[in-house]
Parts: C-alpha cells; sequence; structure tokens
C-alpha cells in the first residue's frame, strides 16, 4: 500500500475554517435562546466566544505564513484562495465580537467586569431608577447632598473639558469612532478620558476619538501652541503601571532638567517621523542614551571606581579586611540577578527608517537620582547592586532601537517604551522573586498616561472582549528575579555597593578589584601619598566596560588559560592574581591601543566586523606564538605611540569624589 500523501497546507487551513465556521453557527444558534438560559450558560457561551476567537487567530496568522511555494502540487488562483480563507475568517472574527458584545452587555454580574465607560452607564441608569422608585423615601439631607456632588462634578468637567487644541501631527482614524486631523488643526476637547484618548470636534462639527499625544494646548491670544500642561520641568514625575501601581517622587534635579531639554530639541524629528508613519506615536528620543551622553558620572566604569569617605582622607569602598588579607566583604541593601526573559508585542518601525541595532537599557532609580546605567546587554544574566535606602527605590527599563534614517543618512536613538518596576512594597519588603509580565509606556519616564502604540489601546470605552483580546497584543517586557545563593553572595559581596553589571563577567570584575585593593590599601608605602601610581591594569581596565568586544577578548583569554591550571593552583589567591595580570597584559593592552583596532562605535555594523576580526586574528596568533611578545616585536603590527596615561592609575582623578 502506497503511503499516504500529506494534505496541502492551504486545503488543511481551509477544512480549519470550516470547522470553526460550524462551531461559531452552533454558537449563534445557542445565543439566540440566551434570554431563556441561565446566568451559568451565558457565562459558557461568552467563554466559547474568546477560545473560538484565539483559534480563529491562529488560523489566520498561519493562513498569512503560507506561500504557493508550500504547496506540494500547483494550485490555481491561489492567492483568490487564500483571500477568500481571509474574508470569511474576519467575518467569524465580526460575528464573535457581535455576540461577546450583547451578552457582556445583557448581564454585566454574570460576565465580569464591564469597561469603565459600561460601569459608569451602568451605576448612572440604576441610581436614576432607584431615585425614581424611592423618591417619596429620600430624605432632604441625602437630596440635597446629591446635589452638592453633580454641582462639583458639573464643575470639575467643565473645567476639565471644552478646551481648544492644536494637533502638533496628522492622524488619520484607525477604527470606527476615531477622528481624522491634519497637522495645525484646532480641535474642541469634549472630554478627555484617562487613556489617553479624548473625545474631540473638529471645525467641521465632526466628533470623533483623538490621541492626547498629538495636541498641545492652544492660545488663542498669541495664536500658537502652548507647552503641555503636563510634564514641565518643575514637575516631572515618572509614574509605575506595574508595580503596584506606586508613584515616584518628582523629578527637579539638574541632570534630568538637561535630558528633557535635549529631548525636546529633538522633538521636532520625532514628529516628523510620526507623520511620516514611520514609528509609532508612543515612540520617544531615549531618555537613558541622553544620560550617557552627559558624561561619565551615569557609566559603570564610573562605580567601578574607588570612593573616599565624607573628610575625603580614606577610602570607603574598598576596605581592606587585615584578618583575610584581602578587600572586605560589602554587604548591600539590594543585591540580586536579574534575566532580561523576552519582550512581547514591540511594534516595529517603518521602513522609511533602517534599524542598527535592538536593546535594552537599565538603571536604578529612586525618584531623586539614576545610578549605574548598563549601556547595553549581550547577556540576559545580570547582576545589580544598590545601597541606597530610598523606599521608592526600582528599576527603570527602556528598550530602545538605534536607527538611521534612509532619506537623510541621519542617526538616533528611540525609546521603544519604558516601564518601572518597584523593588521594595508599600512596608519596605523586597518583591518576591519571580518573573515579571511588566507592561510598557509609551513616552519618556516623565509623561503620564502615553501609550506604546495608540493602534492597540486598551480603550475605556471598548467592550471587554476586545480588552481582552488586546491586552495580549500590548508591548511587555519579562524579566526575573532569582534569589542568590550563598555563593552568588559571596561574590557580589566583593563588588562595590552600587553597580550593574552583566553575570559573565562577574569573575574579572572581581580580580581588578582586589588587585585595586592589593595596590591601594596594602602595598603602597603611605596611605596618604597622592602621586601616580604605575599600574597599567588599573589605568585600562574600566575602558573594558565601556568596550564589550575586548572584555570578551579577555573572557575568552582567561577561559583558554585557566583551563591549563591546576586544582592546587586554582586554590591559591595569589596566583590566580598573578596570572590574571600576565594574561590582562598579553591580551587587552597590545589591543587597547593597536591602530588596527577601530574606535568603539555603538551599533556601527562595519565598525564592528572590523573590530572583531581584529580580535579574532589577535588572539588566533597568540594561541599559536604562545603569547603577544612576536605580535608586540612585529613590524607588520602598528601601535600608537606611547603614552604615559597608559601605564599610570591616578586614583585621585578617577575618584568618586561625591560619594560620602
Amino acid at each position: 500500500m502506497l503511503p499516504r500523501l500529506p494534505r496541502h497546507p492551504l486545503q488543511a487551513l481551509k477544512r480549519r475554517s470550516q470547522e470553526l465556521k460550524q462551531q461559531v453557527d452552533s454558537l449563534l444558534s445557542e445565543s439566540q435562546l440566551k434570554g431563556a438560559l441561565e446566568p451559568n450558560k451565558r457565562r459558557d457561551i461568552y467563554q466559547r466566544c474568546i477560545q473560538l476567537k484565539q483559534a480563529i487567530d491562529e488560523n489566520k496568522n498561519a493562513l498569512q505564513k503560507l506561500n504557493k511555494a508550500d504547496e506540494l502540487a500547483p494550485v490555481g488562483n491561489y492567492n483568490e484562495r487564500k483571500k477568500e480563507e481571509h474574508n470569511l475568517l474576519e467575518k467569524l472574527t465580526h460575528q464573535l465580537q457581535e455576540l461577546a458584545v450583547t451578552i457582556s452587555k445583557e448581564d454585566t454580574t454574570e460576565v465580569g467586569a464591564l469597561s469603565e465607560r459600561e460601569e459608569c452607564d451602568q451605576s448612572v441608569d440604576e441610581d436614576e431608577e432607584e431615585s425614581e422608585s424611592e423618591e417619596s423615601e429620600e430624605s432632604g439631607e441625602e437630596d440635597s447632598e446629591e446635589e452638592e456632588e453633580e454641582k462639583q462634578e458639573s464643575e470639575s468637567h467643565k473645567q476639565a473639558t471644552s478646551k481648544e487644541y492644536i494637533s502638533i501631527g496628522d492622524f488619520t482614524a484607525q477604527q470606527a469612532g476615531d477622528l481624522t486631523f491634519k497637522k495645525g488643526e484646532i480641535l474642541l476637547i469634549i472630554e478627555k478620558n484617562p487613556d489617553g484618548w479624548w473625545i474631540a470636534k473638529d471645525a467641521k462639527g465632526n466628533e470623533g476619538l483623538v490621541p492626547r499625544t498629538y495636541l498641545e494646548l492652544y492660545n488663542k491670544e498669541e495664536g500658537g501652541q502652548e507647552s503641555s500642561e503636563e510634564g514641565t520641568e518643575e514637575d516631572v514625575e515618572v509614574v509605575d503601571e506595574t508595580a503596584d501601581g506606586a508613584e515616584v517622587k518628582q523629578r527637579t534635579d539638574s541632570h534630568w532638567s538637561a535630558v528633557q531639554k535635549a529631548i525636546s530639541e529633538q522633538i521636532n524629528t520625532i514628529d516628523v517621523l510620526t507623520a511620516m508613519g514611520a514609528i509609532p506615536s508612543g515612540f520617544r528620543p531615549s531618555t537613558l542614551y541622553q544620560l550617557l551622553e552627559e558624561g561619565n558620572q551615569f557609566r559603570a566604569s564610573y562605580f567601578l571606581q574607588p570612593a573616599l569617605t565624607s573628610s575625603q582622607l580614606s577610602f570607603s569602598n574598598p576596605m581592606w579586611d587585615a584578618k583575610a588579607g584581602t578587600i572586605r566583604s560589602n554587604p548591600s541593601r539590594v543585591s540580586l540577578i536579574l534575566t532580561l526573559w523576552s519582550c512581547k508585542m514591540i511594534p516595529f518601525p517603518g521602513t522609511s527608517i533602517q534599524v542598527l541595532s535592538r536593546h535594552v537599557r537599565l538603571c536604578l532609580f529612586d525618584g531623586n537620582k539614576v545610578t549605574g546605567i548598563l549601556p547595553c546587554l549581550l547577556d540576559g544574566d545580570c547582576f545589580i547592586r544598590s545601597n541606597s535606602s530610598s523606599p521608592d527605590l526600582g528599576i527603570l527599563f527602556e528598550l530602545g532601537i538605534s536607527y538611521i534614517r534612509n532619506s537623510t543618512g541621519e542617526r538616533g536613538e528611540l525609546s521603544c517604551g519604558w516601564v518601572f518596576l518597584k523593588l521594595f512594597d508599600a512596608s519596605g519588603v523586597p518583591i518576591p522573586t519571580k518573573t515579571y509580565e511588566l507592561f510598557l509606556n509609551g513616552g519618556t519616564p516623565y509623561e503620564k498616561g502615553v501609550e506604546v502604540d495608540p493602534s492597540v489601546s486598551r480603550r475605556a470605552h471598548a467592550s471587554v472582549f476586545h480588552q481582552i483580546m488586546t491586552m495580549r497584543k500590548q508591548p511587555q517586557l519579562l524579566v526575573k528575579l532569582r534569589s542568590l545563593n550563598r555563593s552568588s553572595r559571596n561574590l557580589l559581596s566583593l563588588l562595590p555597593e552600587t553597580l550593574i553589571g552583566s553575570m559573565c563577567t562577574i569573575h574579572l570584575l572581581i580580580f581588578y578589584r582586589q588587585i585595586l585593593g592589593d595596590v591601594l590599601l596594602k602595598d603602597r608605602m603611605s596611605l596618604q601619598s597622592a602621586e601616580l601610581i604605575s599600574h597599567p591594569v588599573l589605568a585600562t581596565f574600566p575602558m573594558l566596560l565601556e568596550q564589550p568586544d575586548v572584555m570578551d577578548a579577555l573572557r575568552s583569554s582567561w577561559s583558554e588559560k585557566e583551563s591549563t591550571l591546576k586544582r592546587s593552583e586554582k586554590r591559591d589567591k595569589e596566583f590566580l592574581k598573578t596570572t590574571f595580570l600576565l594574561v590582562y597584559h598579553d591580551c587587552v593592552l597590545p589591543l587597547l591601543h593597536s591602530t588596527l583596532l577601530p574606535p568603539f562605535r555603538w551599533a556601527e555594523e562595519e565598525t564592528e566586523a572590523a573590530r572583531w576580526k581584529v580580535i579574532a586574528d589577535f588572539l588566533k596568533h597568540n594561541r599559536e606564538n604562545g603569547g603577544a611578545l612576536q605580535a608586540l616585536l612585529s613590524p607588520d603590527k602598528v601601535h600608537e605611540p606611547f603614552d604615559l596615561s597608559e601605564q599610570t592609575y591616578d586614583f585621585l582623578g578617577e575618584i568618586r569624589k561625591n560619594v560620602a
């Protein structure tokens, strides 16, 4: 017997569509008797609506991925047949949506939570019915309270609405009920919904929903626009919508003011890209990138440097443990390991810009200052340490892209969404170590109520069914907080009290810290001496935190060397430090000062490829020749002219003077 041939993919999807159609028809038939059905039956129908909608979406996605080349034999009118199947699935989706909306309005108590607007409408109707049936029984005191509340609501509504706004970009209606408008058009705001979608009326009398992010308050006297009443320089705050809804303190420090000013200067470019449809309206210039541009005080290399006490006469970090003969362990309030698990439903930019990199930046944020920004995470596992006593301490994540405009060649950094994860609850207890699904906010960390992509907005007026389905499409970041075992806790305690870094480099950072402690606290002839120290490792190691490819070269070289060591040698700490110094001199120093290695530039593919080739060739020659001596003496290898800064470590120039 011949084996049975597999079904054609399109034919298989078509059969699945027919099965789904039969199930939808059956559900519609049952729902026609919904008035006579019990509440449990109505809930069952509603749940089946949701399940069928998910199955239809899966079939629709599979249909979109199909190509004619997937078929085992030629299929006539292939594209037309695909289109027919797509139209059928769209029709089924529409039928299910209408059915779910009808059921949710029929019985709100059995179905579950309604949308905010439906709850409000229902409560108003119930109040009116109660007032009519019990009008004779209501006391005069209750009447006066109701009248006072209605008066207050009316006054607050008048203050919050009926203001003219000017649009800062073109907006095309994305679904029924939206209002299309052009840039520079004056709109009368009738109602401000908390979800960021406002009801507006244009000059022709057309009403509809408009996104708040496209509007600015219109100044009639000056005939122009005012800056937004939210998010001024004196009133900038970060709101956490994912970790217990806690608000972070207002931002007033000079760094954030400077960053806000720098971002506002780039808004024109963002407006153009948004109007062109190149990016979603919730994208903004990257906030954390602007902080990195402010200077090295927000880079990990800065926090790796030693810190002085408030008297400026001794070191507060690191400190020496005379009994153990090494640097002292340094516990901190926050010491944890975090894994960036995945990102979901992040919208893609349009074809008019080219994405150079996709990355996650993060920092410790306590509502007053930003610390320990990690420029990039090539490894999803990272450690986080902080000794801040702030009850509002948390982690600010920013998902970003580096891009270049195809038409102009202009480069830039965009934030695709941000989220704040608070690390302590209201009583000061650390949040549990588990996986968190964090919904991303659009805009910048000092804007409120901005969505990443309004096209999948969780609108307050939408049906429950629509809310459930669109929640799955919201941009999310999944992170996992991991508890520390004894080994990892001991390792992290040897690092500075405030630092963020990759877990794959922690053993190299500890070598640096131990060598730093030896040089500053044990081997110096006089602890009061402020002379330059001859030590190329201390002078250059912090550079590696800004050049991850060279750090990877050191990791590779050390791993190869460590594999050749005996077990007794691995237990000898002094021997390990001496061996590490030799590997560093053999690997990092020649690379850092080679003229063949191009300067490190973020998100430049050609530069990155050229650097990797130079590094790979160098490591290969080192392995073949037993070290870097031949490369250093070879006339084919050209190095930069010697500079004294390569050899000397000026700890007073690198010290963190502002740390008490």
